[in-house]
Formats: structure tokens, sequence, C-alpha cells
């Protein structure tokens, strides 16, 4: 018999995971850190020997079941991946500020440049025919003249 390549079991591959299968897996996570709103953020790490290559992350929601709740930019993008590091609690502050300070400078640009709408001076919507458009090439009724009604 020549020495080739090993062979692969598939028998022996599919019971080491079926085996593998029942071995309890970290379900709690490390704490990592809470936004201003209150959801907190947990995160398992990488543990390639596993076979789990990224990081588990996941936040739990102030109130529980509401899934949909908003997170802050930074914590989203620590969540899907797109940073490294968690922010910092400086870096939230500094941002929550800043989106303070430009919704104050907006509703003040709003008062100061806004005007009262005059309903009267609105456009009455058209209804039926008077609402499409009228081309002097064109008839209004099949058969009739231009413009004709």
């Amino acid at each position: 018999m020549a020495n080739g390549p090993p062979t692969r079991n598939l028998l022996r591959i599919v019971l080491d995971n079926f085996l593998k299968s029942f071995r309890p897996r970290q379900m709690k996570g490390n704490y990592v850190g809470e936004d201003y709103f209150g959801n907190k953020y947990y995160e398992i790490p990488p543990d390639p020997s596993v076979g789990r290559r990224r990081a588990s992350r996941w936040f739990e929601p102030t109130a529980k079941e509401a899934y949909d709740q908003e997170i802050t930019a930074e914590w989203e993008a620590w969540l899907r991946g797109r940073r490294k590091e968690p922010p910092t609690e400086q870096e939230l502050l500094k941002n929550l500020a800043i989106m303070k300070m430009k919704e104050r400078n907006a509703a003040e640009l709003e008062a100061k440049y806004s005007k009262p709408k005059d309903t009267a001076a609105l456009e009455q919507q058209k209804t039926g025919m008077g609402s499409f458009p009228q081309y002097d090439d064109y008839e209004v009724m099949p058969g009739k003249g231009k413009h004709e009604k």
C-alpha cells in the first residue's frame, strides 16, 4: 500500500461533530459597557480553538423584549464589527453634547427664519380632468377640437 494523502473518515467527522453539539456553550458574555439610554453591551471574544473566529456581540435593552430600541451610533458600529474597541464614556458624552448643540442651533434657525404659513395663498389642488397638463398640440377629448369641452 502506497503512502498517499491521509484519508478522511466521514463517519468519524460526523460523530465528532455530533458529540461536540452536546457540549455546553458559553452563553454569558463579558460585560463591556453601557450607553446613556441604559442599554448594556456584551461580548464573547473570539476563540479559534473552538472554531469561533469572530467575536459575538449583543446588547440588552433597558426594556426587555424591546430590541427595536434606539442605540447610539458608536455602539452600533462596535456591535457590527466596524470598530474594534468599544466607545469610551468621554467619547459618548462629547458626541451627545455635539448632538444637543446641533438641535439647539436648528431650533434657533427655525424660529428666526420661519414664516407663518398662509393657507389661503397655497394653491388648491386640482382634481379630475383639470389636474392633467394641457398641450396645444393635443386634443382634450378624442374627436373634439383643441381644448373644447
